[in-house]
């Protein structure tokens, strides 16, 4: 089973259960046909597996940790397999009050191996949606195209009444450029599309690409950090990121690092090492060890998949400097995703 790798999840019996080692897709443009593959919804959760045999059920992470006990309602699922073994992958998801997955409202069942209390369970209910299946029975199912697990997946959870098990809709004959501005238009991460005749390959693999929904802002630069290594007093590492709210005040929305080649590194620290300042341009400055402060007057665009309520942007990358905007007009992004009670 070559897409298996053994882990020793611990629990009160002290047994060892395989975990399947997960299917990863990259990132890449979205395929300008949809013929040959199937698309899916690209969902803002923890990746997991689910190892369900005659003696327990067991919820594993991408990394092969038990996470069993972060997760106890989730042991529910082997109520469905009448003793049978199924390793299931899938994500968990905690739903904000759209009803969309909620990565920020995930984090409330954080850190893993903390058992949760009732009131946070209460609060903040997770569910699996298992988009695979790698094995039934004694049997291994990885060496089998997409489009036959699918079919079996189908097979074994029809009639599903677990409130905690959900296996979510693929779609095929679908163009994936349609499915990703769809995605846009409900606030969903993305799309991932999956070749119908693909194994299950563990790790990294172009049989699976994701397709994430972005969004973009144009900012002020208000701080910057040096690069590390070689050069990197003369270059930045990554710089910190504000707006206008509606009040005008100046607020930090985030920080990205990611996007930058080389030359625009060293581009900015030749635009930003002149005007530097021993005080916050901000008003309620965060902390930023190590960051140099600068006049705000650099306005540069960045993309971004979410901005929460009261945090920062999530998972920034770096679109470039945008010279012709006014710094005046710069203000804060819409609000992607409510700050969770």
């Amino acid at each position: 089973m070559a897409a298996y790798r053994r882990v020793v999840a611990v629990h009160a019996a002290g047994a060892r259960h395989g975990s399947p080692e997960p299917m990863l897709a990259t990132l890449r443009p979205v395929p300008a046909s949809g013929d040959g593959v199937a698309v899916e919804w690209k969902y803002d959760g923890q990746r997991t597996a689910v190892v369900v045999d005659p003696t327990g059920t067991w919820i594993v992470s991408r990394n092969g940790v038990d996470v069993s006990r972060t997760f106890p309602e989730l042991a529910a699922i082997g109520d469905e397999f009448g003793g049978r073994r199924v390793i299931l992958d899938g994500e968990i998801v905690a739903v904000d009050a759209q009803g969309r997955p909620s990565f920020t409202r995930l984090q409330r069942r954080w850190p893993q191996h903390r058992r949760p209390t009732p009131t946070l369970l209460r609060e903040v209910p997770v569910r699996v949606l298992a988009f695979d299946i790698v094995a039934l029975g004694n049997r291994s199912l990885t060496g089998l195209p997409y489009c036959e697990r699918r079919d079996i997946l189908a097979e074994l959870t029809d009639g599903l009444t677990s409130p905690v098990l959900t296996v979510p809709q693929s779609f095929s004959d679908v163009s994936p450029a349609d499915m990703l501005q769809i995605a846009g238009q409900h606030g969903m991460e993305g799309v991932v599309v999956k070749r119908v005749d693909s194994p299950y390959v563990s790790g990294r693999t172009t049989l699976w690409t994701k397709h994430p929904v972005r969004s973009t802002a144009q900012l002020l630069i208000v701080a910057f950090w040096h690069a590390g290594g070689p050069g990197g007093a003369r270059s930045v590492g990554s710089v910190l990121l504000a707006g206008h709210n509606a009040a005008g005040d100046l607020v930090v929305v985030g920080q990205v690092g990611t996007g930058f080649s080389a030359s625009t590194r060293r581009h900015l620290f030749e635009l930003l090492d002149p005007i530097r300042r021993t005080d916050p341009p901000v008003v309620s400055a965060p902390e930023v060890p190590g960051a140099v402060w600068v006049q705000a007057e650099t306005v540069g665009e960045v993309a971004y998949r979410e901005y929460v309520a009261g945090r920062w942007l999530r998972h920034t990358s770096w679109k470039g400097l945008r010279d012709a905007v006014d710094p005046a007009t710069v203000a804060v992004p819409p609000v992607t995703a409510p700050l969770d009670p």
